[in-house]
């Protein structure tokens, strides 16, 4: 199973919610509070919706690809690494009310990418630092080199 994975900020979920249960047919398959996903077959997609500021737009948060396995998103850092592309990182995080193991690029455009398993549920929401701005190493993939990482940094 692997699948791509669109996580929105939305300014009223319960709203987000409806629309997205009505467009595609499904019901969320987790809830929590300022939280939901949807876990869609046809696409495969995992839709992530957090609950942000009332008033703003909804905007992208960030973008990934899950997949089955802890082996599986190994392969993906080292995939990734050997194609140049500074990653960061994380074994046993709780993100999105989710144990995962995961590892993270970012884009041209500055749009982080996870790609990343689900290995037990979670109580916390949990949020990665790479989303808050603090990852160590992570930095624009189109530099000729990859960043250097900082101590305790997981990346090359």
């Amino acid at each position: 199973m692997s699948r791509v994975q669109l996580a929105l900020n939305v300014a009223d979920l319960e709203a987000s919610v409806v629309f997205y249960s009505k467009l595609f047919g499904v019901e969320p398959a987790k809830r929590r509070p300022g939280y939901a996903n949807f876990a869609i077959a046809e696409p495969p997609l995992k839709l992530v919706l957090i609950e942000g500021e009332a008033g703003q737009e909804t905007r992208l948060d960030h973008l990934g690809v899950e997949v089955a396995s802890t082996d599986q998103v190994a392969a993906a850092a080292d995939r990734l690494k050997n194609a140049g592309l500074a990653t960061f990182e994380e074994n046993d995080t709780s993100c999105c009310y989710a144990l995962q193991d995961k590892v993270w690029v970012t884009g041209p455009g500055k749009e982080p990418w996870e790609v990343y398993v689900v290995k037990a549920d979670a109580d916390q929401a949990g949020r990665s630092p790479v989303l808050d701005g603090d990852a160590c190493c992570i930095s624009d993939p189109a530099a000729a080199e990859p960043a250097q990482a900082a101590a305790g940094c997981a990346c090359e």
